[in-house]
This record gives structure tokens, C-alpha cells and sequence, in this order.
């Protein structure tokens, strides 16, 4: 047969290629249009799934203390009138600042006031919002005169964060945190400035961005290298368009977020996926457990390391199995049922507080014999002959089996954690990013966004506040050693210096006029 001719498929293959496309045309409408949780209603039967008698006995959760309260109530008024919005429609802390408008009543002042007294007063609460915060100070700096020798002296300038600076520390931090915390680009900045009658230039913001996000490189820096010497690290990657590759195209990146067993993180940046930024990252400091996701590249640097422990995600895992579903609802809802058995049991161990060999000790209990059953039924499956080796759940099953030896560390370490959940949810700022600034005009500028984001999501981990940690951290960085950087990040931040903060002028001006 000639090689140009192409070779006639069976009715067999091309059904089979029907099938994948099909479920290719799925993925991609459950990409753009479906949703995106994978939470699973939880089936309330006591016969739930049974795992085909694998598991014995189904785990029953111990009955929960309940207490009896009884209360009277109201009827509720379909009509509110003024009410509608009071203490128990509006909720604010003391640290909403409340100004209070008098509202006169005209009996007090028409002619027969003299037969009026106040009895009380009523309060109405309302919202209500300022179109923008910004403000301008501006600093009287006394000049004198010696008597005697006609000397001028002059009152030397409050040290700002740059020399000569327009920019208070209040509002480079306000800008950081509008850009990186709320995805608000700069030129939407430079938007609301103009609005609010303020005339800067857009370079002016990249450049104070800039050189506020160099001035925190260090301080990153250090947290990555206390994040080195955890235990347990978990890393991850997630792609960024940065730097122009031509004209109208631009290159991809990749963030490797890290995070360690402190709760930290750092968001280190490459212009490659290649395993050789993990030797760059994790360099010969680490020594530990490594979990991740099921990319090759890290069972690539695992295998070249004797001292580094390769652990993967449950929930990577699970999703396989979820991609699976259309086509084999029955049986991947069975392999689910296993996957829930896990989570089942670390509800278990974080209610009960367990930790340590009380901890392992439990999984080796209760886990393992799931763990066991898991593979034990996907080993009979791949025995089922109605189940074609193109069929998405014997991928799934392949991948699960080929992973096997990382998917039970957990059984062995008690500090290793079922999945990388706690990374993925701290690494949610970056896509949540993309949405809104799209790209990084530089890898320069991709750099300057892993460096903020390390210490913006470290500081909503460790419970700080963003915008008071940077106010601190950018004026204490002149005063500090630079052999102490690490009392800047985050975590010792928190210990060392969040009861008595650095303020920006502004909040003490507004202090000054409150008291």
C-alpha cells in the first residue's frame, strides 16, 4: 500500500476516537462554563457504597453533645420601615470610625420650646463612604535665626522611606496593597487619583512600586530560608505571562510557590518548568519530606536525593478520578468512597487534637486498611475486560498505581499532610491575579510580584495585618541590622514587634486629632 494512502480504522477505533472527543469537548465546556468545586455531597445512608465489602464495617462518627435551648421570638414584619438598617442590620467593630450628626427637631426651637425637655435620644445608622482616602501633608518646618552670629538654622525634614520622596509610607503601602492584595492594577490607581484631583504620572507609581518591593527583597529572601529548613515543604507552580517574547506575544512563566512547615511562603519565579529550578530552589539546605502535586519533575529531584522523602497529594489523586466520572459513575463513585474514608479520619485527628505517635497510630488503624482496600480494588479493576485501556478511569487507575510508594508516606510520618490543599489555597492571590493584571510587562516585574506576595499571604496565614506589617517593615528597614533581617519576616515580626507598630505620619495626625 502506498505511504501516501492513509490506512482505513475499524468501527471499533473510530468509535473509540468518537469518545475521546467527546469527553475532550466536555472537559473544555466544564472549563469555560462549569463550576470549579470539587466538594461532594456527603450520602446520608448507613449503607452508603459499602466499598463491595473491602472496608468491613463503615466507621460511624460518635454522636455529638447537644444541649436544649429555648427562646421566645417575635413575629417578623414583612414592612420595615427606618429600622431596616440598625445594630442588628449593620455590624462594625470599634475600629470604624462613627461620626455622629446631631439632627435638630423644631419643637426645641419654635416658640413654645420653653415647654419641651430632652428625654432621650434615638440613633439611626447609616453607611457611608468618602470617594477616596487620600490626603496631602504638608510639613511647617521652622526656620531660626541665631542673634548673635545671624546663623540660619533649619528644621531638618521627617526621614521618609526614599530621600526627597513625594510619597508619604502610608500611601506607598496603600498602593501595594490595592495592587496586590485587591488586584488593583496601577492604572486604575492613577484613575482614582485623577478623580480625587491628583495629578501624578502612571511611571511614577511603577517606579515607587518598584523601589518599595526591592527595599522588601531581603526580608523574602530570609523567609525563604527559614522555609528551607522545615520538615515537611510543599511546592507547587502555577503559570504567569512575563516579558515580551515579541510583538504582541508574550513569554510564559512559572511561580514555584514553597511553603514551609511554619506557615510561610515565598513565591519564587522562572522563566522555565524544568526540574532544574527546583535543584535551584531547594539547593543542598533542604532535607525532608517534599509534597507535591503528580508532576514528574519532582520525583525527578526526589530520585536524585537520598535525604529528600517524596510525598504526593490525595487530592490530586482524587481529581483523576473525578475526570473519570461521566464515563464510569458507578465505579469511580466506589474509589471516591475511599478517598472520603481518608478525610473521614484526619476530621478525626484534628477534632480529637491528635498529634504524634497518637496521630500515627491512628492512621496506621483506621487509614491504612482504607489505603490497602483502595489499591487492592483498582488492582481488580484493571482485570475488568469491559474497561478499554483508553478509558478514563484506567488512567486514572494508572496514575494512582504508578504514584503508589509517595501516596502512603502519610502512613509513616505524622506531619506529613494528606494533600497540598494548604498550599493551593495560599497560592490562590496569583490566578486571582491574572484576572485582573493579566501579565508582567518583565520577568523583572514577575520577580517583584513572587516577593510581595511571599509577605502579603504569609502575613493573612500568620493572622497580621498587610498594610500595618509593611508601614513597619518599610520604615524599620533603615534602622534595622541587616544580620537581623529575619526579625522582619512575618512570623517573628508577629512576636518581636506587632504590639507596638510603626504608624505613617498620617495616623498619628489623625490620632492627635481624635484625643
Amino acid at each position: 500500500m502506498p505511504k501516501d494512502v492513509p490506512q482505513q480504522l475499524s468501527y471499533a477505533d473510530l468509535e473509540s476516537e468518537n469518545a475521546n472527543l467527546k469527553r475532550q469537548l466536555d472537559w473544555f465546556k466544564k472549563q469555560m462554563f462549569g463550576t470549579k468545586s470539587e466538594r461532594r455531597l456527603v450520602q446520608t445512608s448507613p449503607d452508603q457504597l459499602l466499598l463491595n465489602g473491602l472496608l468491613g464495617e463503615v466507621l460511624k462518627p460518635e454522636p455529638a453533645e447537644t444541649e436544649t435551648i429555648t427562646y421566645q421570638r417575635g413575629k417578623a414584619k414583612k414592612n420595615r420601615g427606618s429600622d431596616c438598617v440598625t445594630d442588628s442590620g449593620l455590624r462594625f467593630d470599634d475600629s470604624v470610625p462613627v461620626e455622629v450628626i446631631e439632627v435638630a427637631i423644631p419643637e426645641l426651637h419654635g416658640p413654645d420650646a420653653e415647654q419641651y425637655e430632652v428625654i432621650g435620644t434615638n440613633s439611626l445608622y447609616r453607611l457611608a463612604q468618602r470617594p477616596a482616602s487620600l490626603v496631602v501633608l504638608r510639613y511647617d518646618l521652622t526656620v531660626v535665626k541665631h542673634k548673635a552670629s545671624n546663623d540660619i538654622v533649619n528644621t531638618p525634614a521627617p526621614a521618609g522611606v526614599f530621600d526627597q520622596s513625594l510619597a508619604d509610607v502610608s500611601f506607598l503601602v496603600g498602593m501595594l496593597v490595592d495592587k496586590f492584595m485587591y488586584h488593583l492594577p496601577l492604572y486604575r490607581q492613577h484613575q482614582r487619583l485623577q478623580q480625587a484631583g491628583i495629578t501624578l504620572s502612571r511611571t511614577t507609581l511603577t517606579n515607587l512600586t518598584k523601589r518599595s518591593i526591592e527595599l522588601l527583597r531581603p526580608i523574602a529572601e530570609s523567609q525563604l530560608r527559614s522555609i528551607l529548613q522545615s520538615k515537611i515543604l510543599a511546592m507547587d507552580e502555577t503559570p504567569v505571562k512575563a516579558g515580551r517574547a515579541g510583538k504582541g506575544k508574550m513569554k510564559t512563566g512559572w511561580f514555584w510557590p514553597v511553603y514551609g512547615d511554619q506557615d510561610e511562603i515565598v513565591f519564587t519565579y522562572a522563566s522555565t518548568r524544568a526540574k532544574v529550578h527546583i535543584e535551584k530552589v531547594l539547593t543542598e539546605q533542604f532535607s525532608g519530606t517534599l509534597v507535591s502535586d503528580g508532576y514528574i519533575a519532582y520525583a525527578r529531584y526526589t530520585e536524585a536525593r537520598e535525604d529528600v522523602v517524596h510525598a504526593q497529594c490525595w487530592v490530586h489523586s482524587r481529581r483523576q478520578f473525578i475526570e473519570a466520572e461521566d464515563a464510569e459513575p458507578g465505579l469511580v463513585a466506589v474509589a471516591l468512597q475511599y478517598i472520603r474514608e481518608l478525610y473521614d479520619n484526619e476530621a478525626h485527628i484534628k477534632k480529637k487534637q491528635l498529634t504524634g505517635d497518637k496521630k500515627q497510630t491512628w492512621r496506621l488503624d483506621h487509614s491504612k486498611p482504607v489505603v490497602d482496600a483502595f489499591f487492592a480494588w483498582c488492582e481488580v479493576q484493571l482485570t475488568n475486560n469491559t474497561l478499554l485501556p483508553d478509558n478514563p478511569l484506567i488512567k486514572a487507575i494508572g496514575y494512582v498505581r504508578n504514584r503508589q510508594t509517595e501516596l502512603r508516606v502519610f502512613l509513616e510520618d505524622p506531619d506529613v499532610p494528606l494533600d497540598t490543599n494548604h498550599l493551593e489555597r495560599a497560592l490562590r492571590p496569583i490566578p486571582m491575579g491574572r484576572h485582573n493584571w493579566k501579565f508582567c510587562w518583565t520577568e523583572l516585574g514577575a520577580e517583584h510580584v513572587g516577593i510581595i506576595q511571599s509577605l502579603i499571604c504569609t502575613c493573612k496565614i500568620q493572622g497580621v495585618d498587610p498594610y500595618d506589617y509593611l508601614v513597619d517593615v518599610l520604615q524599620r528597614i533603615s534602622l534595622h541590622p541587616a544580620s537581623d533581617v529575619a526579625s522582619l519576616t512575618p512570623r517573628v515580626w508577629k512576636e518581636k514587634f506587632a504590639h507596638a507598630p510603626m504608624r505613617s505620619d498620617l495616623h498619628r495626625q489623625v490620632n492627635d486629632g481624635l484625643e
